[in-house]
């Protein structure tokens, strides 16, 4: 087929996924330079899909320019993180408050019932385990993706899907890393509160208040990072922990 052919979104998209997680698993670690002709022989695919991948993983903040035209593996300070938590709550905050004040349809309105009631079987037993914290994942993945369909704003839909493309910043970031963590149980029943707490603001038209719950939800993101980063067998389940750069104690 020619370049402009099916092929090519299907190559670009095998290009970004490869590329994205060799970065995530460590395989290219902060400051390593990219080559171009090595991710072709390492990914299987032509320069074309290669360069777009790497335009993208430099906009989503994974990658940065250097002085030879090229590309390196970023690094995130803790800091970096802490902001792009804070801009997700921010703008999953405005979705919220938009889906109380806009209204919401009583077909997505019964999704975000029925991802709760999942949510609540996920949490019901006593024992946590790696399964039922991927379950749990997904589920929550789904509980926001739905959050944004209630807002009805495909301007706004864009803003958050760039924002949750920074690394960390996604409602799953640090999800994982709880499975190995005494106080893990604690942290999602508080979140599935918090979870239920909007559904029944955006239900009841209160804007405001739907807003305030969805920024305080993010702030989970927060403690759970810190839980992760006092935890090596935690940090080890995180994807891209690598590309965290430890803040030094003083004495440190």
């Amino acid at each position: 087929m020619s370049d402009n052919g099916e092929l090519a979104p299907s190559q670009t998209l095998k290009a970004l996924l490869g590329l994205r997680q060799l970065i995530l698993d460590g395989e290219l670690g902060p400051g390593t330079r990219i080559s171009e002709l090595g991710l072709v022989e390492r990914l299987g695919v032509s320069r074309t899909p290669v360069r777009a991948a790497l335009a993208r993983l430099r906009d989503e903040g994974l990658l940065e320019e250097t002085a030879g035209r090229g590309y390196a593996v970023r690094a995130f300070t803790e800091a970096e993180i802490h902001d792009a938590i804070e801009l997700r709550g921010t703008l999953e905050g405005l979705a919220a408050r938009f889906a109380a004040e806009r209204g919401v349809s009583a077909a997505i309105m019964a999704e975000l019932r029925d991802c709760l009631a999942r949510i609540d079987a996920v949490l019901a037993p006593g024992d946590r385990t790696v399964a039922s914290f991927t379950e749990y994942v997904a589920l929550n993945d789904r509980f926001h993706r739905l959050l944004v369909d209630a807002a009805g704003s495909e301007v706004l839909r864009r803003q958050i899907e760039r924002a949750v493309s920074l690394p960390f910043a996604s409602p799953n970031g640090f999800v994982m890393a709880q499975a190995t963590l005494p106080a893990a149980r604690d942290v999602l029943i508080v979140a599935q509160e918090q979870h239920r707490a909007v559904i029944e603001a955006i239900e009841a038209r209160q804007g405001a208040r739907a807003e305030a719950i969805m920024q305080e939800h993010a702030r989970i993101a927060h403690r759970n990072l810190q839980l992760a980063l006092g935890d090596q067998n935690a940090m080890a389940l995180v994807p891209g922990a690598n590309l965290i750069r430890r803040a030094r104690s003083e004495g440190g």
